[in-house]
């Protein structure tokens, strides 16, 4: 009678110890797939990430804010034009030289206002070659691998079956509100790529300011601003790369399983935080305000 008993004990056991490795395995596995799901998000130019979004975005600007640039430029151009006059003496010293450098920055500044998409594309290109680079480097060291998996399910077996059941509720709830807080990991990357819409949108209005003493930090601010949210993708990058890194750390840990598993919801509660700090962050090194 004892032996049907201890079948049944370990039937049940190895039904916990599999549902408990589905659970883990399946965050683990979403660990592993994040990397790539979210470089491929950041990592992508607004021509790429939605052509039909990115197409309209750029009839809006070509057919409705480019010709407002364009007023803007000829105000500018004109101001810079009346400046360079009266800055010698009133009209009564004017150099004749200050015509061709009016004449050189007034086709720059038409150069620059003509070649709009073309830097702004030029700029994300670039931090789409970065976040690519450093994908392939956090892809390559932060997997969790079978071999991983394996030792975590000696530790389980090695448990009794009332720490197997607690541990088989807790970690499908954790599982749950991971996937949860994922959602809202990706909620976060798409929230980059409409900022990176508008502000591609309007790209023309600060560039024809650019090539002015005054009225140029318009402009500036706004290529710090193009260069912050560009580079975000590389710091969101980081952020994934970190959190990889501690989940992984979980998956090789021995001892208290149970902690282990509240830290991975813990890291993961981490990780939205950090990516809502991203975009901050940035600014700050570019000096974007």
């Amino acid at each position: 009678m004892g032996w049907i008993i201890d079948a049944i004990a370990d039937w049940f056991k190895g039904l916990l110890v599999d549902g408990i490795m589905a659970n883990l395995g399946g965050l683990f596995n979403d660990v592993n797939n994040q990397v790539t799901e979210v470089a491929s998000q950041v990592g992508t130019s607004p021509s790429q990430w939605n052509a039909g979004v990115f197409s309209l975005i750029r009839t809006l600007s070509e057919t409705v804010v480019l010709p407002i640039a364009g007023l803007i430029l000829t105000f500018v151009m004109c101001y810079e034009l009346i400046s360079y006059i009266i800055d010698k003496n009133n009209l009564h010293d004017i150099d004749t030289f200050i015509f061709f450098k009016w004449i050189f920055k007034t086709f720059v500044a038409v150069m620059i206002l003509s070649n709009v998409f073309n830097i702004v594309m030029g700029v994300f290109d670039v931090s789409h070659s970065v976040v690519q680079q450093a994908a392939g480097i956090i892809g390559n060291n932060t997997a969790v691998t079978p071999g991983m998996m394996a030792g975590l399910e000696a530790q389980l077996w090695s448990m009794g079956t009332g720490e197997l059941l607690g541990l088989w509720f807790q970690s499908g709830l954790v599982k749950i509100t991971v996937v949860a807080l994922n959602i809202v990991i990706f909620v976060i990357a798409y929230g980059r790529m409409i900022e990176i819409y508008l502000l591609t949108s309007m790209a023309p209005i600060p560039f024809a300011t650019v090539v002015n003493k005054e009225l140029g930090s318009m402009g500036q601010n706004y290529l710090k601003t193009l260069l912050a949210v560009a580079f975000q993708g590389f710091l969101i990058m980081v952020c994934i790369a970190i959190y990889a890194v501690l989940v992984q750390s979980v998956a090789v840990a021995g001892g208290d399983i149970f902690g282990a598993i509240w830290r991975v919801m813990g890291y993961t509660v981490l990780l939205c935080f950090t990516l809502f700090k991203t975009g901050s962050l940035s600014k700050a090194i570019f000096g974007a305000h």
